[in-house]
């Protein structure tokens, strides 16, 4: 199968206005797809496509697929590059229809941007179906002429690496359990020799003093494992590495606070920050960035027992913080209180933690952006500048001292899991309570929970567990490792 892009044309008149590849293959056919264009009526809108058969020996099935407007840059209102979205959709929605007619192999207009349409091809076919006996065809994508190979091959490399944090979200909480995610991240990593990876039991944990993340995990008959990937890709391995934290909950009832069970099952991927930055790290390591990046994820199940956390109970955090638990299901920071304190262990450049931690970020921003909190402008505009180029958005949210005293403001501890006015504010007030536990002057919470998973909002992935912000981290990443060059 072949995939080729077509621009809207500015005027009326219904031209056909193909990229160089779909100028070159017209040629190719005597002008033959022009004029069945033309006869199939109006200009084909962005996003939608036509298909035609029989035009080509090489190429049987041709899909030609509508990008909208040639010149789409950044739109500053959607604060992302148009340009490069409408590709990413174009080339999915073109490579789901090869897949549709069981061709086994599609070649890909690069359309101006082969990285852009090689994530909207690697994307767009991507499915979670390990466990059905009936699967989709496999389609492999590949770039259609030689010109941008790099390009592309960078592209398929970020597309992979948020499919990676896709399955792992998307897997049953039985089958990815603290350790198997852990040995999976592992055997994702051991063909490189500059990564080391340590799967620290639970014995470990316990000397390192980390009360609250230890009071979620013992109310599951799962061991939690703290997971600590290291990353030298930079010249000098003393360099301050960039640290990501991810929140690792394998597995969320909300404890003795227990959730409602309509949607319980979606808890499976509560895990979404540890799979997203640790995938964001096996990416660094496939595309060699040139920086030291260190990846810490607690790891546990948040299950009700006669062991869990109870409302009320005061646990003690490894920076000797005093945490009032008033809602067991509010378990995400306390896992992270103790992974961000170990954290200033590194004298890091930055340290950016990803976590789905609440239930009010989803409400606040829905699945348009993730949100994040940082004390700092410098890392703020790195994300921001980042997600711009890869459409998988952030916006900034508040980190006033009106939320901190809302967490501060406690009865038996120094600080209290829940605000105080419960509801209000709970996305701020969440990352008031982890400001508790960072000194670093350079760091960064992104609240994930709003995009843990896609309906049809995004059109180049499929329904079920998103992996965002996976190339958001990356391209954040390779930019502070550019800054580090230069």
């Amino acid at each position: 199968g072949l995939v080729l892009g077509v621009y809207s044309s500015e005027k009326d008149d219904g031209a056909a206005q193909f990229t160089s590849a779909g100028d070159a293959f017209d040629r190719l056919v005597s002008g033959k797809l022009r004029a069945l264009l033309s006869l199939c009526g109006p200009p084909l809108k962005k996003g939608k496509t036509r298909i035609f058969h029989g035009l080509h020996q090489d190429f049987p099935s041709v899909v030609v697929v509508g990008l909208g407007k040639k010149n789409a840059g950044i739109n500053e209102q959607e604060n992302w590059n148009e340009g490069k979205e409408n590709i990413r959709t174009a080339v999915a929605v073109g490579c789901r229809q090869i897949q549709d007619l069981e061709i086994s192999c599609v070649e890909v207009d690069p359309c101006g941007d082969a990285q852009a349409a090689a994530e909207g091809a690697v994307l767009g076919l991507h499915e979670y179906n390990e466990l059905k006996q009936k699967k989709k065809p496999v389609v492999t994508p590949q770039l259609h002429g030689s010109a941008e190979s790099e390009a592309w091959q960078k592209g398929v490399i970020y597309a992979e690496g948020q499919n990676l944090a896709r399955y792992l979200m998307e897997a049953p909480a039985n089958y990815i359990t603290p350790i198997k995610f852990a040995e999976h991240i592992e055997q994702k990593l051991r063909s490189f020799s500059n990564v080391k990876v340590h799967i620290r039991p639970e014995s470990w944990i316990t000397t390192q003093e980390m009360g609250a993340f230890l009071s979620v995990a013992k109310g599951s008959a799962e061991p939690p494992i703290f997971l600590e990937i290291h990353y030298s890709g930079g010249a000098n391995t003393n360099d301050s590495p960039l640290v990501f934290v991810g929140k690792g909950v394998t597995f969320d009832s909300g404890g003795i606070s227990l959730k409602p069970s309509s949607g319980m099952d979606a808890m499976r991927a509560d895990m979404g920050g540890a799979a997203t930055v640790c995938s964001a790290i096996v990416t660094a390591a496939a595309l060699n960035l040139p920086l030291n990046i260190i990846g810490l994820a607690p790891l546990c199940e948040n299950m009700p027992s006669g062991k869990a956390n109870k409302p009320g109970d005061v646990v003690r955090a490894k920076n000797g913080k005093t945490i009032q638990v008033d809602n067991t299901d509010a378990e995400g920071r306390l896992l992270l209180a103790d992974a961000l304190c170990y954290a200033h262990n590194f004298n890091a450049r930055a340290i950016v933690n990803a976590a789905t931690l609440t239930g009010a970020m989803d409400v606040a921003l829905g699945s348009a952006a993730t949100g994040v909190f940082t004390n700092s402008s410098w890392l703020w505009t790195h994300l921001y500048e980042a997600s711009i180029l890869t459409g998988d958005r952030v916006w900034r949210m508040p980190l006033f001292e009106h939320y901190t005293k809302q967490v501060t403001d406690c009865p038996l501890a120094d600080v209290s899991n829940i605000g105080k006015y419960s509801r209000a504010g709970g996305a701020c007030t969440a990352a008031a309570f982890l400001k508790e536990f960072v000194t670093a002057s350079h760091w960064a919470h992104l609240d994930i929970a709003g995009v843990m998973s896609n309906k049809d909002e995004v059109p180049y992935l499929r329904k079920g567990m998103a992996g965002r912000p996976t190339r958001t981290l990356v391209e954040f990443a390779a930019r502070l490792s550019q800054d580090s060059h230069n």
